[in-house]
């Protein structure tokens, strides 16, 4: 298994619908990454300073969140990129980052 920072723009006009849909858990029955996806959903960071978002995604997969892409984040995201690190290691470094959600 491998984990990866992720960095990604948000979709303006999607923000609102992604937001219900993890508050509703809507992400949660996809198979076989749907309980690892609401979890990093729930835990987004947001930048200010460059309005990006942030989590730590685990994937198995190549390339990697091909099947989170094509299912979600390509509808609510844009400009995604991912860097491979340690388990922990992305929540680590954007810890002092705001939340996204309230």
């Amino acid at each position: 298994m491998a984990h990866y920072l992720v960095r990604a723009k948000l979709r303006e006009d999607t923000a609102s619908e992604l937001r219900e849909n993890i508050g509703k858990h809507a992400f949660l029955k996809l198979q076989p990454f749907g309980s690892s996806l609401t979890r990093a959903l729930n835990g987004l960071r947001h930048d200010p300073q460059t309005n990006d978002v942030f989590w730590e995604e685990e994937d198995y997969c190549s390339p990697p969140l091909e099947m989170e892409r094509h299912a979600v984040l390509d509808r609510y995201f844009y400009d995604i990129r991912m860097e491979q690190l340690s388990e922990g290691e992305g929540w680590a470094r954007i810890a002092k980052l705001p939340t996204m959600w309230k």
